[in-house]
């Protein structure tokens, strides 16, 4: 018998390239798996409210069709989907008009009772809520009020100019 000649493997980066691509495959597919189990995630919107300022309550990666918010800053509060697949658990809730400022824990609970748990904080601000503009200014400069002005005045002006040139040739 006569040895066969030896061969030179061409293939063995596309081998290798097919073996790092199957393995990160494997890797990308168990990842989801992986963080569904990481446990709830809740979020209070927003974080520091006066009293008898409303909160929105939201909670991720509970698993269930129910959850609920409970604090002293505003009691119990029964969550609902956001979804079709229950991925968010949405609420709302009002704080206590006589609540004393401070930090105050919010504990969500999935499901019933003995659900996951997950606990974030509720800044209570002193004083009232702040209306008007929603609290977007908190104050103008003396600079800003000036040009708010001229461009009021420009407009007066522009306005009656306007009005006299009408009337001067209608006669």
């Amino acid at each position: 018998m006569s040895p066969t000649p030896h061969r030179p493997r061409r293939y063995r980066p596309l081998h290798r390239f097919l073996a790092v691509t199957g393995a990160a495959v494997v890797i990308a597919a168990a990842a989801p798996a992986t963080l569904a189990h990481a446990g709830p995630s809740g979020s209070v919107s927003p974080t520091s409210v006066a009293p008898g300022g409303r909160v929105s309550l939201n909670v991720t990666g509970c698993g269930t069709r129910t959850g609920k918010a409970s604090s002293r800053a505003f009691g119990e509060v029964w969550l609902t989907p956001g979804n079709a697949e229950a991925t968010n658990l949405f609420g709302a809730a009002t704080t206590s008009t006589n609540i004393s400022a401070g930090s105050h824990p919010v504990t969500f609970e999935c499901g019933g009772p003995g659900g996951e748990r997950v606990t974030v904080a509720l800044n209570i601000t002193p004083g009232a809520a702040r209306g008007g503009l929603g609290g977007s200014v908190s104050s103008m400069s003396p600079g800003e009020i000036a040009i708010g002005g001229a461009l009021v005045a420009s407009a007066l002006g522009a306005g009656v100019w306007f009005l006299r040139r009408r009337t001067g040739h209608a006669s």
